[in-house]
């Protein structure tokens, strides 16, 4: 039988320093903290991380980015990390903005296979600044390329052994997206069931995009809001 589930540290041995990296979450929600402790831990720098958000300071990738492991942020916002945004102002760090949505579809297509999409979501704004403008029909329209990563973190609620994913409430979020759109994806679990466990229908990824489960032993407190009866 598969069985994806590694340790920690055998998982992330994988991410190596320059990756580019996304990250699941919106705020606290389906953020993997125990990944990113741990990848905070192996001293790994000169990363490129993928979150729509920087969390808040002292939490989640803002730990990484204020120790000077990220080179370079992509991003829909930073306004609840002031730290962060101080840091990108002193020129400490590269932030690269998208529209929340933008960011999202830019994944989903990364996911798909595809080289980009088209919008005119900020065609009258500075975001098509050194971006290419085509017309269809009578309406212009930015192309946007599509985002992959050479790494994910996603958060499960419920895995299995094979990595058939599960994500609760509103952590069901960009982690999804993610896991689609990157060469290796490493997701952490609240709880690892055998195979066969988990109804097809309620499989959110299935086990063909996860290459390592890693089972979290004890939610931390970062994990405050999330607790919820796992099935």
């Amino acid at each position: 039988m598969i069985d994806k589930t590694t340790a920690l540290n055998s998982a992330l041995e994988k991410v190596k320093h320059g990756c580019s990296v996304m990250v699941g979450g919106f705020g606290v929600p389906g953020t993997p903290f125990m990944l990113l402790e741990g990848l905070l831990a192996r001293r790994t720098g000169d990363l490129v991380l993928i979150k729509n958000e920087a969390n808040e300071a002292g939490l989640g990738i803002s730990r990484l980015i204020e120790a000077g492991r990220v080179k370079r942020l992509i991003t829909s916002h930073l306004g609840l990390n002031g730290t962060v945004i101080n840091m990108m102002n002193r020129g400490e760090i590269e932030v690269d903005f998208y529209p929340q949505g933008i960011l999202a579809e830019k994944i989903r297509a990364g996911g798909a296979g595809l080289l980009g999409i088209v919008t005119d979501i900020g065609i009258d704004t500075i975001l098509r600044r050194g971006k290419i403008i085509i017309t269809l029909g009578e309406k212009e329209g930015i192309v946007e390329p599509a985002l992959r990563a050479d790494v994910a973190f996603v958060h499960a609620a419920r895995a299995d052994r094979s990595g058939n994913l599960v994500y609760e409430k509103s952590s069901r979020n960009f982690n999804p997206l993610m896991a689609t759109a990157a060469d290796l994806v490493i997701a952490e679990a609240e709880a690892v069931v055998e195979i066969g466990e988990i109804p097809p229908d309620q499989v959110h990824t299935p086990g063909a995009f996860v290459d390592y489960v890693v089972a979290i032993e004890q939610l931390t407190p970062e994990y405050g809001v999330l607790q919820h009866h796992v099935h």
